[in-house]
């Protein structure tokens, strides 16, 4: 017998998950460090799928060593919450949420997207290497020159997200290179 409801009807037992395909991570990894020479950066990339599993990740020769564990958290903390990461200082501003920044993969400074097809979280996409505003830059540019949805980035009460609203403004710190 199967699962059912209180009016008798079957329960679905799984959802359709759609996640990134390894030759869209990789044309993202490509215009991400096409866009970082162009900048005049070196850089590490790491794509997610939906569920935060990395699906690829590249680094280029001169790009800072601790940049491979930025990129790939950025990309998780980007898919975690289906938000840019540049986002959540304004999160932390709010007492009720603050206690996530010490979370030990949650990152909070540019460069880490949620990959949105359709509406619909698909990957995370994290960039380390330059400055945070640097990082934001390449990844908003190689996400919209493949034809990929930027979410919104305007801070809490914006995009899908599970968190509760918090103050608006900006936060600093966009010059130390992560």
């Amino acid at each position: 017998m199967g699962i059912t409801t209180n009016s008798d009807r079957p329960v679905a037992k799984s959802t359709p998950s759609p996640s990134i395909t390894r030759a869209a991570a990789s044309a993202l990894i490509g215009a991400v460090h096409a866009e970082a020479a162009r900048l005049g950066f070196e850089a590490a990339v790491a794509v997610t799928d939906a569920a935060g599993h990395l699906t690829a990740f590249e680094r280029t020769d001169d790009a800072p060593f601790l940049a491979v564990e930025v990129a790939i958290d950025k990309a998780w903390t980007a898919a975690s919450f289906r938000l840019a990461t540049h986002i959540w200082p304004l999160y932390f501003a709010d007492p009720g949420v603050a206690q996530l920044a010490h979370r030990p993969r949650l990152v909070a400074v540019g460069g880490g997207f949620p990959i949105v097809e359709n509406s619909r979280c698909i990957g995370g996409l994290g960039i380390s290497g330059g400055t945070a505003d640097q990082d934001r830059a390449v990844a908003e540019a190689a996400l919209a020159g493949l034809g990929f949805e930027l979410p919104e980035s305007e801070g809490p009460g914006h995009g899908d997200t599970d968190l509760p609203a918090a103050p608006s403004g900006r936060s600093g710190g966009d010059a130390v290179r992560q």
